[in-house]
């Protein structure tokens, strides 16, 4: 027998490494190029478009997408309330080469200019293209209703327009109030059907066709409308009227104006169009009507105040119907206060009227919500009589000392640029102050997507 140790075995060391190990090693690389790759095994790769052959994507998919970007929409308006909350509480201000916002009758200065900052540098609204002229996109911009087809022009041609939904903050309905109280308004007919059937309709078509509406419940969009029917032809839609902003001119909280919800808005009454010829007049010093006013007698406050004033007292200048030989506006820069009664709503220009020239406003209204009194202290430049005192009303004009009615008077010449119409806008002036209003209203409100 022969002996392991034997010259027959003593190249299997070499054989081993040359021959079996290299077969071992082979017969493993075949084995894994013929394996089929694991699920669990991932590239790195970037991801590359995909491209679908369906008319649209399925409703999950396309509901992730919305609702991740109102995710963002919802950071960007996060980000600007923190903004906001630390120069509040910091009471820091920021810089601006255009306007340092500074006076008594701002209710928090700094505050109000990081806010109207963050507005400029982050609002987008998103506005529906259905319907037509001029029940829709259109209003008529002269005359005492006019602020509202001005505003509503301004915000079509924007900067804050986006045409991209998904990164909107405000959706706005672009209706006109005046235009369906003009055209769909049947005389001597006290129904208000005709009139809110044309909301419903239109609320119907936006909901149906864009999803926005039902994410939020309308509590990002937003109405604009000057007409005294407004707020009555808005109750039409039950949602429209609880949760959407509405910027209204009637602004009565006895009618149902909610202050944290809806936006006052002035009353504006441009007779050629533009502001030419309305703004100044004299210093307070150099006034020496106390008090004037002239208009119909429209509603019991001014049925009041004719009865207890008109044509009783020379310093008291009430009129129903100004003598042909006296101006109008010329009365206003001639007296140290206007009065400013509701009439049959609560709002009237002459509250305007009076601050741009240069009258303090004495506000005779009920239930009346101020246009911009998240930001403004109207008591630094306008005085609130109770109805009640209408016959105390040279009383207490008197009573006011010198100083702070020259304070109040120059104050209103400051406040001024808030109220003013331009062509085309102006930063902090009425059109962004509305604008600003709203967006206040918005950031209040966060928005969750629901669970898909």
């Amino acid at each position: 027998m022969a002996d392991p140790s034997s010259s027959s075995f003593s190249s299997s060391p070499k054989l081993v490494y040359f021959v079996v190990i290299p077969l071992i090693m082979l017969s493993a690389l075949v084995l894994i190029l013929n394996q089929k790759p694991s699920s669990s095994f991932s590239f790195s790769l970037p991801p590359q478009p995909l491209t679908l052959t369906f008319a649209a994507p399925p409703p999950v998919v396309e509901s992730r997408r919305k609702y991740m970007d109102l995710e963002m929409v919802e950071a960007s308006l996060a980000k600007a309330r923190a903004n906001i909350h630390e120069v509040h509480s910091n009471n820091e201000s920021s810089y601006d080469a255009g306007y340092i916002p500074e006076g008594p009758f701002y209710r928090n200065p700094n505050a109000f200019h990081r806010s109207y900052l963050e507005m400029e540098n982050t609002l987008k609204i998103y506005i529906y293209e259905e319907g037509e002229p001029p029940l829709f996109h259109y209003s008529k911009s002269l005359g005492i209703l006019g602020i509202e087809g001005i505003i509503l022009h301004h915000i079509q041609i924007s900067n804050f327009r986006t045409t991209d939904p998904l990164k909107a903050h405000l959706f706005f309905l672009p209706i006109s109030f005046q235009s369906i109280a003009t055209y769909a308004f049947v005389r001597n007919n006290r129904a208000w059907d005709p009139l809110q059937n044309i909301a419903r309709d239109y609320i119907r078509l936006i909901s149906t066709h864009h999803p926005y509406w039902n994410r939020s419940l309308a509590r990002d969009h937003f109405i604009i409308g000057c007409h005294d029917w407004t707020p009555t032809i808005s109750h039409g839609v039950d949602v429209l009227y609880k949760n959407s902003i509405r910027v209204l001119c009637n602004a009565n909280t006895s009618e149902g104006f909610k202050p944290g919800t809806d936006v006052s808005m002035p009353e504006i009454h441009l007779p050629t169009g533009t502001t030419d010829g309305l703004i100044g007049g004299p210093p307070g010093e150099d006034r020496s009507v106390l008090v004037f006013y002239a208009g119909g007698i429209h509603g019991y406050i001014r049925q009041v105040l004719m009865e207890q004033w008109r044509n009783r007292d020379p310093d008291v200048q009430v009129h129903e119907y100004l003598p042909k030989n006296i101006s109008y506006y010329d009365m206003f820069r001639r007296s140290k206060y206007c009065i400013c009664p509701s009439g049959w709503e609560v709002a009237s220009p002459r509250m305007v009227e009076a601050i741009y020239m240069g009258c303090v406003p004495v506000l005779l209204k009920d239930h009346y919500a101020k246009p911009f009194d998240d930001v403004l202290d109207w008591t630094k430049f306008a005085l609130e009589v109770e109805v009640k005192e209408i016959a105390n009303l040279k009383k207490i004009l008197m009573a006011v000392p010198q100083d702070q009615y020259l304070e109040m008077q120059r104050n209103g010449v400051r406040v001024r640029r808030h109220f003013e119409v331009n062509l085309p806008p102006k930063r902090y002036d009425v059109f962004h102050m509305i604008l600003h209003s709203v967006w206040l209203r918005r950031i209040n409100v966060q928005l969750r997507q629901p669970q898909i």
